[in-house]
């Protein structure tokens, strides 16, 4: 039909820890949701999986973002932006990029991660 029903996944070190609300039929979905979780001291990555819900079958994964912890150590301020998606699988061609603002905030000791997945296109 031309479009999709995307929602995203959030997930730190491979653990599911948000899913966003599902927008249906739609290339450029707007969620605009926040979230704030903890932290481990000891996380690695963050990534952002972008999915296409799908009632007969699997969900399709259309592409996903990772922020290492390095990438967020570079922006102490958090990162504000588009980011392009990548490919999950290496047979799949993906095209799109997903708006996101990340941010670590407290210490080291007691981290939070503040996400918000705002659009893709």
């Amino acid at each position: 039909t031309g479009s999709s029903d995307p929602y995203c996944i959030v997930k730190i070190d491979d653990e599911a820890i948000i899913r966003t609300a599902t927008v249906w039929k739609t290339l450029s979905p707007f969620w605009g949701e926040e979230y704030e979780v903890q932290l481990q001291p000891s996380f690695h990555s963050i990534s952002i999986y972008v999915m296409d819900e799908d009632a007969l079958s699997r969900d399709d994964v259309i592409g996903k973002v990772c922020i290492t912890r390095d990438m967020l150590v570079e922006h102490p301020k958090g990162y504000t932006g588009w980011m392009s998606l990548s490919e999950v699988d290496p047979d799949e061609e993906v095209q799109g990029e997903i708006h996101l603002r990340v941010q670590v905030l407290g210490s080291q000791g007691s981290q939070r991660l503040h996400c918000s997945v705002l659009e893709a296109r």
